[in-house]
């Protein structure tokens, strides 16, 4: 069953000449910085359209105007046709207009239904009308091929793809017409990225307009028809993506050729500077072990819930190891914060905004706070030479700023995750911890963070490296390890694992370690 268009819009089919959404001309800053300078964008009914650009490029000031959020400096909008100006999120959305953010915005502890009817209620006498409104939730769960989702099951206990589901949903039941996808599947697992791609397919023949948003080309490519390039507030291109190469969109991105993706920068193996025997915690990671060479870049991978990201806290220290030996550079290693640092060992969490860096703080405390002794003097800070400091690093690591004291919130993602590597690396970090380094930040900014690993390498720094992306790891690895269920289970030099086999490897392992139990539950990490 199709849900009906708002009474308000004519509907459109697929085949339409006339765009269901138009964004022209439009124009907005901050002071005296220019956000967004004459973006223009159309979309169509049963289309969906890739808005691409690296982090900082206008993406996200765009798509706030679209949702009400903010209102432009100048410039029109129309919906099928009809005026636009959506005086805040709640008017944009009663006109048809629904976003689904990357952190999804939920009650968890309201159920499925309570949250897909949240502010739009059916109610009779000042008292809700249940029977009508779990007819539209189902409706709208039926609709997106998730009939099995329970409306009276809590938020909070669903996976993290099925509470996307519910987000969908909740735009379905506001009769969307235009659906934004901001970066959806950063937080997914593989069977539910599969998933959501059914999902916008389904959309899309139910004569949505869609605006997708990924750094992931790959993922352009399986659902995007066409797609538009932002760059410095502007649009920098636009065109068919069946018929645009990577290369010519990264260009665009960028404002300059990237050669590739993927650099290779040479590097040679020397001997084991980290060795881990039987590493275990409270509940994961258990019986880990492996070693760790001068330069060598050893990748991590696994299902969700896998151990990874485990495995690395328990490393630094931030999480307590029950049992097991860690020799660092042959000496036994006390897992702590401190004795971490001290020691030479870096870590970037996969969290950047709640554990990686001071959101409240400039970038230069969010530099140097691990590592002050070389500006301090009898309890005083020398500002003048941790300024230079701090100026050199963001030199390095081509960090787009105003300067050191800028708010380290105000910067892009990309830029964040730059400073946040620049801050192990002043303190003297040369073994490296990176979880998800690249998780969130755009392609020419990835091909920077993956020129810098290989650089470090052939320094000799030593890299463990956490990543849900295998062709980042097949790329630029050394050595590949695949866990699950908490345990290193296979550990292979890169050049004989292949993407299938590496999925296969942690597939296997978790669907034979999983009770059946657990196999059956919506939200389990194994494989349905």
């Amino acid at each position: 069953m199709s849900l009906p268009p708002p009474s308000s819009l004519p509907l459109q089919t697929a085949s339409s000449k006339v765009p269901l959404l138009v964004m022209d001309h439009i124009g907005k800053r901050f002071g005296a910085t220019v956000a967004l300078n004459n973006i223009s964008l159309e979309v169509f009914a049963g289309e969906t359209l890739a808005l691409i650009g690296e982090n900082g490029a206008g993406k996200s000031t765009l798509m706030k105007i679209l949702s009400g959020a903010h209102a432009p400096d100048k410039g029109t909008m129309q919906i099928a046709g009809q005026p636009f100006r959506p005086k805040g999120p709640h008017d944009a959305r009663r006109a048809g207009v629904a976003m689904i953010y990357q952190e999804l915005n939920l009650a968890p502890d309201l159920s499925v239904e309570d949250n897909i009817m949240l502010g739009q209620e059916s109610s009779r006498g000042g008292w809700l009308h249940r029977t009508s409104q779990r007819k539209r939730v189902s409706e709208a769960l039926d609709l997106l091929g998730h009939p099995e989702l329970e409306p009276n099951r809590l938020v909070g206990s669903l996976s993290i793809g099925a509470q996307q589901v519910v987000e969908i949903a909740r735009g379905l039941v506001s009769n969307a017409r235009v659906m934004v996808f901001d970066e959806p599947t950063s937080s997914l697992p593989k069977q539910d990225v599969e998933r959501l791609f059914d999902i916008i397919g389904r959309l899309q023949k139910q004569n949505l307009a869609i605006i997708y948003i990924s750094h992931f080309l790959e993922e352009i490519r399986h659902v995007a028809d066409r797609f538009v390039v932002l760059r410095d507030g502007q649009t920098a291109g636009a065109g068919d993506v069946r018929q645009s190469s990577d290369q010519t969109i990264v260009a665009l991105m960028a404002g300059r050729d990237v050669d590739t993706l993927f650099p290779t920068v040479p590097h040679q193996l020397g001997s084991a500077v980290l060795q881990v025997k039987r590493l275990s915690g409270k509940a994961i990671p258990q019986d880990v072990s492996f070693e760790l060479r001068q330069g060598e870049v050893f990748g991590l991978f696994g299902l969700v819930g896998a151990g990874r990201t485990e495995t690395l806290r328990h490393l630094f220290g931030l999480d307590k190891v029950v049992d097991g030996e860690v020799l660092l550079y042959s000496a036994r290693h006390r897992c702590a914060p401190k004795s971490s640092i001290e020691a030479g060992m870096g870590f970037v969490s996969e969290d950047r905004k709640r554990e990686g860096l001071a959101q409240i703080m400039s970038i230069a405390d969010n530099l140097t706070l691990s590592h002050l002794k070389p500006y301090s003097r009898c309890g005083t800070l020398k500002l003048r030479k941790r300024r230079q400091a701090v100026e050199t690093w963001l030199q390095k690591l081509s960090v787009r700023t105003r300067g050191p004291e800028q708010m380290i919130s105000q910067l892009s993602g990309g830029n964040q995750q730059k400073v946040a590597i620049a801050r192990v690396l002043h303190q003297g970090a040369r073994l490296l911890l990176l979880d998800e380094p690249t998780r969130g930040i755009d392609v020419g900014t990835k091909a920077e963070i993956y020129q810098l690993i290989g650089e470090l390498a052939a320094g000799g720094t030593s890299i463990v490296l956490v990543s849900s992306y295998l062709p980042e790891l097949i790329a630029i690895c050394d050595t590949i390890g695949v866990m699950s269920r908490g345990r290193l289970r296979e550990v292979r030099a890169t050049t004989d694992w292949t993407e299938h086999s590496i999925l296969e490897a942690a597939v296997a392992r978790v669907s034979s370690d999983c009770p059946q139990s657990l196999q059956n539950k919506a939200s389990s990490d194994c494989p349905q």
